[in-house]
């Protein structure tokens, strides 16, 4: 499957961005999916992730209860809703998909599918 994520952009401290990551190739519909950022000079972290069927949705400490991951089936397409946005948000995005598994995880190589990014900054 290809994926392909926007929706990012400059912000201030306190607002909210919604970036999507649509599907093009297959439906992703059987995918567990998630979304990962980088900062510059770090690795790439694990922010949410949501199962294939939408039961469970998981997130990194520093983006719960403010960050809020969704799938739109129907359009083939998975969201990630940030509010509160702060400066330690700014990173590059990147969604990713991997096949239905019976345990979430929160690690880049468990994923084999990566849009391309789209960059967040959040300014103080």
């Amino acid at each position: 499957v290809q994926l392909q994520a926007s929706g990012g952009g400059l912000v201030q401290a306190g607002d909210s961005l919604r970036l999507s990551c649509a599907a093009s190739g297959r439906t992703f519909s059987g995918d567990d999916l998630a979304w990962f950022r980088q900062a510059p000079g770090k690795k790439r972290a694990f922010v949410a992730a949501i199962s294939w069927n939408d039961d469970i949705t998981i997130y990194a400490e520093s983006v719960r209860g403010r960050f809020t991951i969704s799938r739109d089936s129907a359009r083939d397409t998975m969201y990630l809703q940030m509010n509160g946005l702060k400066p330690e948000d700014t990173a590059v995005y990147y969604c990713a998909a991997r096949s239905k598994s019976w345990r979430m995880s929160r690690f880049s190589s468990n994923y084999n599918s990566w849009g391309q990014g789209t960059q967040v900054t959040v300014s103080s």
